[in-house]
Order: C-alpha cells, then sequence, then structure tokens
C-alpha cells in the first residue's frame, strides 16, 4: 500500500538547509519515493502558521518509507538540517486509504 512522507519545515540557515536538500532526489529514488510537493505555495487554512515550508513524498510502501528514513545514506544528509539553529522540523509516515472505514 502507498505511503507518504508528510513534512513541514521552518528554514532558520538556508545555506546549510541546501546541503541537505541537494542530497535528497538520490536518496529518495533510491527507495522509490517521488515528490508530489516540495516548497511551492501553501495555504494554512486551520491551526498555527508555524511552518513556511511543506512536503510530500509517495513512497510504494510504508517498509519503503521507514527503511528510506532510517537508511544511512538519509541520516546522514538530514544531520544537516538537524544541526543547531538550521530548521524547525517535523515529519510523518502516513498509508494510504481511509482507516475509518
Amino acid at each position: 500500500m502507498t505511503a507518504y512522507w508528510i513534512a513541514r519545515a521552518k528554514i532558520h540557515d538556508p545555506v546549510e538547509y541546501k546541503k541537505y536538500t541537494d542530497q535528497i532526489p538520490g536518496i529518495l529514488a533510491k527507495y522509490g519515493g517521488k515528490v508530489l510537493a516540495r516548497g511551492g505555495e501553501h495555504e494554512t487554512l486551520e491551526g498555527p502558521e508555524a511552518f513556511e515550508r511543506f512536503i510530500v513524498i509517495e513512497f510504494p510502501s510504508m517498509d519503503d518509507a521507514r527503511t528510506c528514513f532510517n537508511s544511512d545514506e538519509y541520516q546522514s544528509a538530514s544531520e544537516f538540517r538537524r544541526g543547531e539553529g538550521v530548521a524547525q522540523n517535523e515529519l510523518t509516515i502516513v498509508a494510504s486509504g481511509d482507516a475509518t472505514r
């Protein structure tokens, strides 16, 4: 079943953050990830406007999404965005479908 990374970010140090984003396309491709939205126009309809960048990435499965996140390549790249004062980030993996049925 398809799964999605849904991420929100507020970037404080664009130069350092770019060291992370420059590596991500190749890493995602290795695990079947496909960017559906990365940055771009957005509108917050409810809740606080704490974030300025929204990212949605599709993976073939929850396992692929988890494997990508836990990979050495991704963890190494993410150190650039996790550095002190670089950015505030949230990342959730969600499976497709309607679990309320």
